[in-house]
């Protein structure tokens, strides 16, 4: 199972915590690199290694997917009426689990298509690390506003490690 990444949205819509995990380089990708032998300023040397994204992509990123998952909520509650739940969705290259909470934080996490639900996942990732390390610290912020995202290195940590744990 790979882990791309996972998101925390509040109930203003704002994308409050962000983490993505992407996979290591290869041996084998040493090989096919280009090796800059030439310094021709018309053809500078290029890398077949991806770059990790910026601040404002992964804002972008973080926006395009809460308007799917919004997108997708709202149409399975007018098909399928109240009771129903979006749980996840899978295209060719990933799987899309979606938890929400009672609060309407909107937990999201995309992994490799074989991946089975992680619905338990995220409602644990909820009760042990976001209501341990985030709710019931004083010095945590009850509203996240202006973007303000989640700062807290022990929520951090403890998720980096159960997610880990589970690849």
């Amino acid at each position: 199972m790979v882990v791309y990444s996972f998101y925390i949205f509040d109930r203003h819509t704002e994308c409050i915590y962000s983490k993505s995990w992407l996979p290591p380089p290869s041996a084998s990708s040493a090989d096919t690199l280009p090796h800059p032998q030439s310094s021709h300023p018309h053809h500078p040397p290029t890398s077949t290694q991806p770059l990790p994204p910026t601040a404002k992509q992964s804002s972008d990123n973080a926006k395009l997917i809460f308007g799917t998952v919004f997108s997708l909520r709202n149409m399975v509650r007018k098909l399928g009426g109240l009771d129903d739940a979006f749980i996840s969705y899978r295209t060719a290259q990933y799987k899309l689990h979606y938890y929400e909470t009672a609060s309407n934080l909107r937990f999201v996490m995309l992994t490799d298509v074989a991946t089975l639900s992680m619905r338990n996942v995220l409602h644990q990732i909820y009760i042990n690390l976001w209501v341990e390390y985030v709710v019931k610290n004083p010095l945590s912020p009850v509203e996240h506003k202006g973007g303000d995202g989640v700062r807290n290195e022990l929520f951090e940590l403890g998720l980096d490690q159960f997610v880990r744990g589970l690849m």
